[in-house]
Order: C-alpha cells, then structure tokens, then sequence
C-alpha cells in the first residue's frame, strides 16, 4: 500500500480517535476540545514530514493521557482531566501557539465559573 495513503490512515484514526474521546468530556469541554482539535488538524494539513511527525507524536500522547484519565470502562471523568504545560514546553510554543493556549486557557476558566 502506497505510504501517503497509509499516512492519511492513521490521521483520519487519531482525528476519530480524539473525537470520539472528548465525548466523555463535560459539554463545554467537549465542544471546545473538538474545535481545537479541528482547527489544529485543518491548520497542519500541509505541514513539512519533520512537524507531521511532531503532530502526530504529540496528538497521540495526548489521546493516550487523556483516554487514561477518562477510563476504559467509564467515559464520564471523576476526576479533573488535564496536565500541566512545563515551562520548557510553553519556551518551545511558536508565539501564536502561546496565544492559542492563552485563549484556551480563558475560556476553560469561564466555563469553570459559569458551571460553580
């Protein structure tokens, strides 16, 4: 089988998979979750091999962090979700990455509000 049609395999999987993974997420985080995932899918569409490799390495840990903290067996959380970002990570973010996440940030914090 032809390596780009492979490729395009394993993105359509991991892009289902992330769906299919926030749907045991809270609504609001659920619904944000999935615009980020395809925005940022749509955003690197045409990305060089070095930064797809990336994408994917990093795309992949994250559904397996999260798959993990929602549980197999029960897909509501009972606990918080998430990581923290280090700071040698966020150094590593190009500047609009930072804005990115900035904005998510305060967005996550408003649903926090509005769901007390």
């Amino acid at each position: 089988m032809h390596n780009g049609v492979v490729h395009v395999r394993k993105v359509r999987l991991l892009y289902k998979t992330l769906l299919k993974l926030h749907r045991g997420l809270p609504e609001e985080l659920h619904l944000l979750g999935n615009n980020y995932v395809k925005d940022e899918f749509k955003r690197h569409k045409k990305c060089n091999s070095a930064e797809t490799a990336q994408f994917m390495m990093e795309w992949t840990h994250y559904a397996v962090v999260l798959a993990n903290q929602l549980g197999l067996q029960d897909p509501k959380p009972t606990v918080e979700v998430g990581t923290d970002l280090d700071e040698k990570t966020v150094e590593l973010m190009r500047e609009d990455q930072v804005v990115q996440l900035y904005e998510m940030l305060q967005a996550a914090r408003g649903m926090k509000t509005t769901a007390s």
